[in-house]
């Protein structure tokens, strides 16, 4: 269960929290599902803004709930949408199929990364 240690922050319709820890991609994504949310994808500059709110709080990059699709190089939302909002660093995607996740830099700019490493689990609800 998601200890919310006032690591909340409310954008627009939807609920942002942070329970501290770093695990993998499916870890994060299995700790927010259970607590009735999923893992924290930005939808516009907002959105971006507040998860980084949090990233910066912990001073960690976080998973954010975006994978690549069947097509190397092609990144969609976890629930299967396009991405309609995009902040990749400078050069990113550059992981060619070898790197399927996503995470959040403390610039708030975006990298793929491979899913196996331990980022921030940032929740949206």
């Amino acid at each position: 269960v998601l200890a919310l240690n006032g690591k909340i922050r409310e954008v627009g319709e939807k609920i942002l929290a942070s329970n501290g820890k770093e695990v993998d991609f499916a870890s994060a994504l299995e700790a927010c599902e259970k607590a009735g949310g999923t893992l924290a994808t930005p939808m516009n500059e907002e959105e971006n803004k507040a998860i980084l709110d949090i990233v910066k709080q912990y001073n960690r990059y976080a998973y954010l709930g975006i994978k690549e699709g069947e097509t190397s190089g092609q990144f969609k939302n976890i629930n299967g949408t396009p991405l309609n909002y995009t902040k990749w660093h400078q050069y990113e995607p550059n992981g060619k199929g070898t790197e399927k996740c996503v995470e959040m830099y403390t610039d708030g700019s975006w990298n793929d990364k491979k899913c196996n490493l331990y980022r921030l689990t940032i929740c949206e609800f």
